[in-house]
């Protein structure tokens, strides 16, 4: 089921957490923090919307890093409903893919309901102050990769907010599979 998420509530401040990542290790969110800025993506493996778009998501993180602005992905997908989104999976979708940002797995759902996540994929783009400037699309694909001369709405956003602290104040909002919530015990 696709969720659309709402759109940005600026001047929210980003929420820290400690959590996995694919290397085992566990890592601070806002420690990935670059000195401009900050994209927390929640994204997973099985979802056709992230799967048609994963590329251009490793492209604007790479690309971004030259901006000042850091990246992490979060899945908070539950992985016994839906197996493809286990951790060994979520380790072999990063080297599928050559991540150049942390994959933080959020066993417990905690991050991503701090933040209010709706969607897979679902972007929050924080100024270097960690207030939030940015809750929008990538670009305009859906489940279907979209053309490559397509706007980078999310990368175009973040470089506004690393030269000015500001983000633009018409955003498109993310469509996606709904995160995938355990049911309540």
């Amino acid at each position: 089921m696709a969720g659309i998420p709402p759109l940005c509530d600026f001047g929210w401040k980003a929420i820290d957490s400690r959590l996995t990542g694919i290397d085992g290790e566990t890592h601070s969110i806002l420690a990935q923090a670059g000195r401009r800025g900050l994209v927390v993506a929640f994204i997973c493996n099985h979802c056709p919307y992230v799967k048609a778009v994963i590329k251009r998501i490793v492209r604007d993180a790479r690309d971004l890093k030259d901006f000042g602005i850091g990246f992490v992905a979060v899945n908070a997908n539950d992985a016994a409903a839906y197996p493809a989104d286990s951790f060994e999976n979520m380790q072999r979708f990063a080297r599928g893919h050559d991540f150049p940002f942390h994959y933080l797995h959020d066993a417990d759902q905690t991050v991503a309901r701090a933040y209010g996540a709706v969607c897979t994929p679902d972007f929050f783009g924080f100024n270097s102050a960690g207030e939030l400037q940015y809750r929008g699309r990538l670009d305009a694909s859906r489940k279907e990769e979209g053309d490559t001369d397509l706007r980078r709405d999310l990368f175009e956003a973040m470089k506004q907010i690393a030269n000015s602290g500001q983000g633009p104040r018409e955003q498109v909002a993310s469509i996606g599979c709904s995160i995938k919530w355990r049911e309540p015990a």
